[in-house]
């Protein structure tokens, strides 16, 4: 059965095509999602937050979480899980991106950090985020495309990618930038079965507004 220009009535053949054609074009619809990055610190914490509408990612917020008043190691710890819980509650990410301590030879510090880390993880896991770790070196390396890169070049090239006008006061807010920015890259290059390496090389090639 088809339409009938004569009744104008809508016939069952074509009402299904019509059924059809509505279904495919929900496939079109562009996949959103926000990605909450964390720097862990016992001194200083850095947050950052992007939106992602497919190719696209957008700065949303990026800042510190400044604990050096607090004498007590343990108030420093509740002050993150509650400064986490808030910003988490407040911009609502779908996923928790967050750097890996880098181990030195001080024990004592490695613990302290250690602890924050977990802490951050926690107020993540507390609101049922996935959360995924990445060595400070994996995230240079999906930024710059050099594992060894400076902080300084990690924050430039990220101020090329997400487009903002304004560096962040502290490269701990632009580092943890990075793990969200380095988390849509690698998300992308698993599901596609690509090598992640160099996709912030993909990124500016599909974003030409964003050089320079």
């Amino acid at each position: 059965m088809q339409f009938d220009y004569k009744s104008r009535k809508l016939t069952k053949f074509a009402h299904l095509k019509f059924i059809h054609l509505t279904v495919t074009n929900t496939k079109s619809i562009v996949k959103e999602k926000i990605i909450l990055g964390v720097d862990p610190g016992t001194v200083v914490m850095g947050y950052g937050i992007i939106e992602v509408k497919g190719e696209k990612m957008k700065l949303l917020t990026a800042g510190i979480i400044k604990l050096e008043k607090y004498d007590d190691h343990a108030l420093r710890l509740k002050k993150i899980f509650e400064r986490l819980s808030s910003i988490i509650t407040e911009f609502k990410p779908d996923e928790m991106a967050i750097e890996a301590p880098f181990f030195g030879k001080n024990v004592q510090s490695m613990l302290k950090l250690g602890r924050a880390q977990g802490v951050a993880m926690a107020a993540g896991l507390n609101m049922e985020i996935p959360i995924t770790e990445y060595s400070p070196k994996k995230i240079k390396q999906s930024i710059t495309g050099n594992g060894n890169a400076a902080k300084e070049q990690v924050a430039a090239m990220l101020q090329t990618i997400l487009g903002f006008k304004e560096m962040p006061k502290y490269l701990d807010a632009t580092d943890a930038l990075g793990a969200a920015v380095c988390h849509h890259f690698q998300s992308k290059g698993v599901k596609s079965g690509k090598s992640t390496g160099n996709n912030w090389k993909a990124f500016l090639a599909a974003n030409p507004d964003r050089k320079g």
